[in-house]
């Protein structure tokens, strides 16, 4: 009975956090029958998020960063309907809004880390759990991240109190070809699809250099080396684009003969090839990135992201010109011989260039201050006489990562008919002494530092005595 009685509580304890957070939304009708053709459903798991209600409310008197490189003294965000109705600084309140006086703090955006592996290597960190590499074959684009998020993960609500609203999850780096990623809102939720991004790409995640031919050559197999890398990614969208091919001319026929024997690890790659999927490549090196984009190119599809990219400043020129965003870190070098390269000023020299500079996390931790992160590869860029605004490096955590995860449409910067995802800071967020104070997701209050029944709490987080057992 003790046991009933713990998990009755914890059950209520869990279903009163996350009514502070969101509610699932309704289901999509499937087709009848099964889906033998991968057009017919493309989105078997679909999003049941549904954000809270929230009230008009008024934030007043803040310094405001937009995250479009714009900074705004004294400003206003009018949010309404969960969407950002205005920002500037000479806006009247009407007086049905809830105030909010912001004097003295700062506004930003929701940070966006994108990369995360929060939810398939959650805590506790046990292997029971250790969910984010299937390192069974060097090609397993059949997986989906999504279908190894523990929403109970307390990283979730670590990085909310950082400022984090949205992030990208990803597979691990163990293959060529890891799977696909998912975009999810950092809201408390019982279920995977009700923190999942409502209409954001999905992403498929490669990994270049040494991981894949360390994993599979320590086994005596293929890769086992950059050339061997180079010749599975090839041979892989070989094989896609003749799957593409059956695929197009069976419809053409209107469905007479046989359909095409369904591959969901080709179907992952074919929609790279579509344009559908965005890829988010792990890649280190700046001769490997020159040669992804030559493979790229001979197969018709385009990367998104280069993901640590230690090298990024090496090819900046390269890389701003075909549009790829680099996600780095400052600190994080020389852990490995791919990485000897990385500098702190590595962002900076990208964002100079007119690239696409992206702060992001690969770290649990990291990712509860990647305003700080982002404010080490600033000064970094500074000391070596690099001008950059501090509201551009503002980007670097909001505009930016929602570029590079195909959902700067709906949010990212506090434009008007965005997402109301907002942090309030106590100080500059660019300073080590900022804190987030609140956090809205769609305008509705998911965390308040000076509010305790706005913090969640996972599972492992609530004292076991409260639940009544001994």
């Amino acid at each position: 009975m003790a046991t009933l009685h713990f998990s009755a509580a914890i059950l209520a304890a869990t279903i009163l956090l996350a009514g502070c957070a969101t509610t699932e939304g309704p289901v999509a009708p499937k087709p009848a029958g099964p889906n033998l053709d991968p057009q017919v459903d493309s989105n078997p798991f679909p999003s049941t998020y549904k954000a809270l209600p929230s009230a008009p409310t008024a934030l007043v008197g803040a310094t405001i960063f937009t995250g479009t490189g714009q900074k705004i003294d004294n400003g206003t965000v009018l949010i309404r309907d969960g969407k950002i109705e205005s920002v500037g600084g000479n806006i009247s309140v009407p007086a049905d809004y809830d105030r909010v006086d912001a004097k003295g703090k700062w506004i930003t955006p929701g940070i966006i880390d994108a990369h995360s592996h929060l939810g398939v290597y959650p805590q506790p960190r046990v292997n029971a759990v250790s969910d984010g590499n299937e390192a069974t074959n060097p090609n397993t684009a059949q997986v989906w991240a999504e279908h190894s998020v523990w929403p109970q993960d307390e990283g979730f609500n670590a990085v909310r109190r950082g400022g984090v609203t949205s992030m990208l999850i990803l597979p691990g780096s163990a293959n060529l070809f890891g799977g696909r990623s998912v975009t999810l809102k950092n809201v408390p939720a019982i279920t995977m699809q009700a923190m999942k991004f409502p209409g954001a790409p999905y992403g498929l995640k490669m990994a270049c250099g040494e991981n894949p031919k360390r994993v599979y050559g320590s086994k005596g197999g293929a890769p086992s080396t950059r050339m061997g890398n180079v010749a599975g990614y090839r041979a892989a969208w070989l094989e896609a684009a003749q799957y593409a091919q059956k695929w197009d001319a069976y419809r053409a026929s209107e469905g007479k003969g046989d359909a095409p024997a369904r591959d969901l690890k080709l179907d992952t790659l074919v929609g790279v090839l579509k344009g559908e999927i965005l890829v988010q490549n792990h890649c280190y090196r700046a001769d490997e990135m020159a040669v992804m984009i030559d493979i790229a190119k001979e197969f018709g599809y385009k990367i998104s992201a280069f993901h640590h990219g230690s090298e990024g400043y090496k090819v900046a020129d390269l890389l701003a010109r075909e549009g790829i965003c680099v996600a780095t870190w400052a600190g994080w070098w020389g852990f490995k011989i791919e990485a000897i390269d990385g500098v702190a000023e590595n962002a900076a020299l990208v964002h100079a260039a007119g690239g696409c500079a992206v702060i992001h996390s690969d770290d649990p931790i990291l990712s509860q201050r990647l305003n700080q992160e982002a404010a080490a590869a600033l000064a970094a860029g500074r000391k070596i006489g690099l001008t950059i605004s501090e509201a551009d490096a503002i980007k670097w955590i909001t505009a930016n990562p929602a570029k590079m995860l195909g959902i700067l449409d709906k949010t990212g910067t506090l434009e008007n008919g965005k997402m109301a995802d907002v942090v309030i800071w106590s100080a500059h967020p660019l300073s080590v002494y900022a804190l987030a104070e609140k956090v809205y997701i769609d305008g509705a209050v998911i965390y308040d530092r000076n509010d305790k029944r706005r913090q969640p709490k996972s599972d492992f987080m609530i004292d076991r005595k409260a639940g009544g057992t001994e």
